[in-house]
């Protein structure tokens, strides 16, 4: 690989942003230089932002790929490039994509297994070289379902399975313990009739009250055999994280309450919010609002969750909220890199991959101008 000399730039460092320069060799950093100097044969970023590439930990756009409109199943290898490509050009450069393993396969609730098939194609994908950025998986344990222990023991250490997290969308409880925001969300996406809504919960909750004990312990054990990191999901009071504790469980998607994330802080479990809640000014299911979170110091990791693009806007909001760009950006970059324990990326240091982005703000907006991963340009 040749030389890249990103210079006349404002580095976000970790704890500052600086104006300085980035000297790139064989994939790592090979050096930073503060000042505003531009050395021969380096690109000059003109004020930009450079900032590492974006580390995302939850998102389901890789299955709005495969699956574009209700009952239409795209192609998985185009849908996975494409997927790919938009991720790149957002400045993202690590994904852990999220795929749903417990299945429902009888019943009006049906639902079919796909994760293992996927994984194997975009795996396959990845050994031909034919993606741009850095791909993990993360396994959503769904507990409320009825073939979890199956799928899951199709999945081994070999997958790069990075995260497994406890999934249990069961009515009345965690993120749906609001049955009317439940009721809106399914009825209008399925058509249901009142009876049939009644019906659906009532299926979903003896499905947990049958298995869940069972697919939870099932999913932590799993989780230790593939090497991967555990994560909770939609923690609600201090009680379910008490168990997520137990679990060992150092991460927390969503908490919906802030007696939830205040209890993580409290057992060392970092917490995660979606970034279209903070800027959408709130959660669509009716729950804490990520911002609320962040003024009192409760929230540590941003994920795109279900759009690609909200990851840096949503960092760049931080850091205007908290008075401190590096901050704001060190919860999409650096934040969730420690959290499933990837020391060599997320930060602007020597000797880490040279996973970078330039970003420039335009009306206020952070606009990728390129991306870069380990030193090769993607976007």
């Amino acid at each position: 690989m040749s030389d890249l000399v990103l210079a006349n730039a404002r580095l976000v460092l970790p704890g500052e942003v600086v104006t300085g320069s980035v000297h790139v060799r064989a994939g790592r950093i090979a050096g930073i230089a503060i000042g505003a100097a531009l050395p021969g044969g380096a690109v000059d970023c003109g004020g930009d932002m450079v900032m590492p590439g974006l580390v995302e930990l939850h998102t389901d756009n890789l299955e709005r790929h495969i699956q574009p409109r209700p009952g239409v199943d795209w192609p998985h290898a185009s849908a996975i490039v494409a997927h790919d490509a938009e991720l790149a050009s957002v400045g993202i450069t690590t994904v852990f994509d999220a795929m749903r393993v417990g299945s429902i396969p009888s019943g009006k609730s049906r639902y079919a297994p796909y994760a293992r098939q996927l994984a194997s194609e975009l795996l396959e994908l990845r050994t031909r070289s034919a993606l741009r950025i850095s791909h993990f998986l993360h396994l959503r344990a769904e507990v409320c379902s009825e073939t979890l222990i199956d799928e899951m023991a199709g999945f081994g250490p070999e997958d790069r399975v990075g995260i497994v997290s406890l999934m249990d969308h069961t009515p009345g409880q965690r993120q749906f313990r609001d049955l009317s925001k439940l009721k809106a969300y399914v009825m209008g996406k399925n058509n249901l009739t009142e009876a049939e809504f009644i019906e659906h919960v009532a299926n979903l909750q003896e499905l947990r009250d049958r298995h869940g004990a069972a697919h939870e312990r099932a999913a932590v054990a799993e989780a230790r055999r593939y090497g991967a990191i555990l994560a909770s999901h939609d923690d609600t009071s201090a009680e379910h994280v008490a168990v997520s504790a137990a679990h060992g469980i150092r991460l927390a998607e969503f908490p919906t309450t802030i007696e939830a994330a205040r209890a993580c802080h409290t057992h060392g479990i970092a917490v995660m919010m979606g970034a279209p809640n903070l800027i959408r000014g709130g959660s669509h299911s009716g729950n804490v609002a990520a911002r609320d979170l962040a003024e009192v110091g409760l929230l540590d990791i941003l994920s795109s969750d279900y759009v690609p693009s909200a990851l840096l806007l949503a960092a760049v909001r931080l850091g205007d909220l908290w008075g401190d760009m590096a901050r704001g950006i060190a919860t999409v970059t650096r934040a969730p890199a420690d959290a499933v324990g990837l020391s060599d990326r997320g930060r602007l240091e020597e000797g880490a991959r040279a996973d970078l982005i330039r970003v420039a703000r335009l009306a206020g907006a952070p606009v990728v101008r390129a991306s870069w991963v380990q030193g090769r340009r993607v976007a």
